[in-house]
């Protein structure tokens, strides 16, 4: 299997000890790729990482062996080009077998089963969000076939991982995930990603409906903006690229992403790994949790589909969301107070180092500067060959180029990794300022061009009180003691 852009060759750097002239060498060690998720703030593509990872051979074709009559969820969506989202509460959904999937893929004008119904030319059908726990709850030793202790985080495999399986225009619409970073894994087809920094969600229009706990949509679809009614769209920066077998891709914190197949069939892996910033989260995450469950229902109790992802399982009673609310901020005060703890111990160790420190002789204070300025500056452009940055796409707006983008993705990656354009610096501080700015503007636009409206509706106001924007605010203040 092509390792694709970036690839090296197959001797690598010089094989280390215990190592074999000409075996395959990793370009990073697990504890530098770690530092590098836990420190970059821009999506990124590596490469060459994942050869030897049995789950490379995971095709829909082989799955289909492994899973001999298991019946999986498909989501069953429209190949249309509206302007609007196709949020997973307008889908389809149906049980089939791997099998019949890639029958019915296959586009025979005749088919009966599961997929009956569903012209091939017309739908495109979805495996999304299959946790491998409940996928191979009875062959659980392949777990072992996804490493991603290979990125630095040990006893990580497919046990804390995700499968997704994609016909042709499959995807997912436009969101940010409000828990962790993501590392996604494409084994076959290639899927092509639409990211947007944070500090841009002003001009996504973010919603929570349809809720899912961790999911923020938007209201854009941003391969075919309705850019009248979302003006500020055009102010978002996109970064593009085709994810190719063999790569895997790395979603920072909040960075937005629409996903679609761009092949035939398509199949990802892909694990959230956690940060420390999701003990914040998962209060904001109650409190937007409490209030959307407690307006929706009050609104029409009865007819949870219109607005709850069907994802979304978990019974919505308010004393059971209260319960919920009471628990994540209870673990939010015990996490603050013991990273204060460790906190001042760490204070305390380096005050010690720093006194022994300002007895080094001049000499040496200089070549130790000298060695920090240099690791700082590696540290400052991880970026090679097999660490290839996402960059911003051209100014052009989708629908000025005829809705559906239409390249290969073949030119998102240069040859050997090579990219084009200008990095990103991701600063909260400008962030904050561009986002209030955001929605001065929204609110003058809207004052301005919008039809005078009556009625507020109840997604209206949800749309107010849990934007994400507010719930930062309100769980930002450092709780006392």
């Amino acid at each position: 299997m092509a390792a694709g852009p970036g690839a090296t060759s197959d001797t690598g750097p010089a094989a280390g000890a215990g190592q074999e002239a000409g075996e395959p060498v990793k370009p990073f060690t697990p504890e530098k790729a770690k530092e590098i998720i836990m420190s970059l703030e821009q999506p990124a593509v590596f490469c060459n990482m994942v050869f030897d990872w049995p789950a490379q051979h995971w095709t829909a074709e082989h799955l289909s062996e492994v899973l001999p009559g298991k019946r999986i969820r498909f989501r069953m969506g429209l190949k249309s080009t509206d302007t609007a989202p196709q949020f997973e509460t307008a889908c389809s959904y149906t049980e089939a077998t791997l099998e019949e999937f890639l029958t019915w893929n296959c586009g025979q004008p005749r088919i009966s089963g599961p997929f009956r119904d569903y012209d091939h030319s017309k739908f495109w059908a979805y495996a999304d969000y299959k946790y491998f726990v409940n996928l191979f709850e009875d062959k659980t030793d392949i777990f072992q076939d996804v490493m991603w202790s290979d990125f630095g985080f040990p006893g990580r495999n497919g046990r804390e991982s995700t499968l997704w399986i994609g016909s042709l225009g499959a995807h997912t619409p436009c969101h940010l995930d409000s828990y962790g970073c993501n590392l996604v894994f494409q084994v076959q087809g290639r899927k092509r990603w639409h990211l947007f920094p944070p500090e841009d969600t002003p001009f996504l229009y973010p919603t929570r409906i349809p809720y899912e706990e961790s999911s923020v949509f938007s209201k854009v679809n941003v391969v075919n903006p309705d850019l009248k009614r979302f003006p500020q769209f055009r102010k978002a920066r996109r970064h593009m690229v085709a994810l190719s077998p063999g790569q895997v891709l790395f979603v920072p914190r909040h960075w937005w992403h629409y996903v679609e197949s761009i092949d035939p069939v398509t199949v990802s892996v892909n694990s959230w790994i956690e940060l420390e910033e999701d003990h914040q989260a998962r209060v904001e995450e109650a409190i937007t949790r409490t209030l959307v469950c407690a307006l929706k229902t009050a609104e029409d109790p009865h007819n949870t589909r219109a607005w709850l992802n069907p994802t979304e399982v978990e019974e919505t009673s308010h004393e059971v969301n209260c319960r919920y609310l009471n628990g994540a901020v209870s673990a939010f005060f015990n996490h603050y107070r013991t990273s204060k703890v460790i906190e001042m111990q760490a204070l305390r160790t380096n005050g010690e180092e720093l006194n022994v420190h300002n007895h080094m002789e001049v000499g040496q204070t200089g070549r130790q500067n000298l060695t920090l300025e240099t690791v700082k500056q590696e540290a400052a452009s991880p970026f090679g060959p097999d660490l290839v940055p996402v960059i911003q796409s051209p100014e052009e707006a989708p629908s000025e180029r005829g809705g559906i983008f239409e390249s290969d993705g073949k030119d998102f990656l240069g040859k050997d990794g090579e990219h084009f354009g200008k990095l990103h610096n991701t600063k909260r501080q400008r962030r904050m300022s561009r986002s209030e700015n955001a929605i001065v503007e929204q609110v003058a636009s809207h004052g301005t061009t919008a039809p005078s409206q009556t009625l507020i509706s109840t997604d209206d106001l949800l749309d107010c009180l849990v934007n994400p924007q507010e719930t930062d605010v309100l769980t930002s203040f450092p709780p006392t003691t």
